[in-house]
């Protein structure tokens, strides 16, 4: 029972990422963020960049779902 099961080597340390190349995902994540929200909160009526109720009704659950008023 001299040999373990389990390896001693030492896992190699990770690479801490620099704020310079996570900014742009960062950038994307909230922008894109930024438009679900539009779409969910806001697309309907006088902000409404689309025509018609197509919109409103794909996301109407959800609008519900986040707290959102639409009717």
């Amino acid at each position: 029972m001299a040999n373990s099961a389990v390896p001693t080597t030492n896992a190699p340390a990770i690479a801490p990422i620099s704020l310079s190349a996570l900014a742009p995902w960062a950038v994307f994540a909230g922008v894109l963020m930024l438009v679900l929200l539009y779409f969910v909160g806001a697309e309907q009526g006088a902000t409404a960049v689309f025509e018609g109720e197509t919109i409103h009704e794909w996301l109407h659950d959800g609008r519900h779902l986040l707290g959102f008023p639409c009717h």
